[in-house]
């Protein structure tokens, strides 16, 4: 059966653009919003939404800054952007969401579930971290130094190689082409701003005390956000140990989606069935 697919746009509170996709289904079933990684788009959840049920309402999007939306220079902080994707939520007359996100995307899911705590129904936190360490400022300044010096083009084969195994790579040279494609089209002050806001972000602190269910799944091979962080995520949540998936680098939506549908499933089904309407 094919998904109806309904493409749009909404404004943030600030009057930012933002581009995304909705994806209908009957009324009480379960809402799942998807938040992307760094200077890539919501093409990072393809392979993960066939695999849902069609009975799951999806929201996909292109965070500030990024894809289809508008992409103002900055500064940017992880809290704006949970505002944005609450705002989205009105927009779609959605009271809550389970809110999955992978890398920068997990770090917005986590900003939105300590400031949005009763419009999250349950967290699914992939390749991500709360806290990047002592030098995160200054390495991602390097990052986005790098990318302002040389050119995004510059920074692909690490991006890749990051991103991915080598038998992956090997194996998807059309996928590799296309996020080659999305990440070079980046806005260089966009990608600086947001390199500013993940070496920023602290989020450690905001944590504790949810109520809903959360999962932390991760890469066995991730040399972003390794094991050893996925699993301090854990703890600081209340998730419980972190699920390692094997075989599996750094955006394991796409290297490895059969993982990601199975952890939002069991999350799903731990979740208090979303509420009717827009909250107030």
């Amino acid at each position: 059966m094919t998904r109806t697919m309904v493409d749009g746009e909404a404004r943030t509170r600030d009057g930012v653009r933002l581009s995304y996709t909705h994806m209908p289904a009957s009324e009480g079933a379960p809402r799942i919003a998807f938040v992307h990684s760094l200077a890539l788009d919501r093409s990072l959840w393809s392979r993960v939404i066939p695999l849902l049920a069609d009975e799951t309402e999806i929201l996909v999007y292109d965070c500030r800054g990024h894809g289809r939306s508008e992409r103002p220079e900055g500064p940017y902080d992880t809290g704006q952007f949970a505002d944005d994707l609450a705002g989205l939520l009105d927009h779609l007359g959605w009271r809550d969401a389970v809110v999955a996100g992978c890398s920068m995307g997990g770090c917005v899911a986590q900003a939105f579930s300590a400031r949005h705590r009763d419009r999250t129904r349950g967290a699914l936190l992939i390749d991500t971290t709360a806290w990047y360490g002592p030098t995160a400022a200054a390495d991602w300044a390097d990052r986005a130094a790098k990318a302002r010096r040389d050119g995004l083009a510059a920074l692909v084969p690490f991006q890749l190689t990051r991103w991915f195994g080598d038998a992956f790579r090997e194996r998807e040279p059309e996928l590799m082409e296309r996020l080659a494609e999305v990440f070079t089209g980046n806005d260089i002050h966009a990608y600086e701003a947001t390199c500013a806001m993940l070496g920023a972000a602290d989020l450690r602190t905001s944590l504790s005390g949810a109520t809903h269910p959360t999962a932390v799944l991760v890469g066995e091979d991730d040399r972003a956000t390794p094991p050893a962080m996925a699993q301090e995520l854990a703890a600081l949540t209340g998730a419980g140990a972190a699920t390692v998936v094997p075989g599996t680098r750094h955006l394991t939506p796409l290297e490895n989606p059969e993982a990601v549908v199975a952890s939002l499933e069991a999350l799903t089904c731990h979740a208090p069935a979303s509420g009717p309407g827009a909250a107030s």
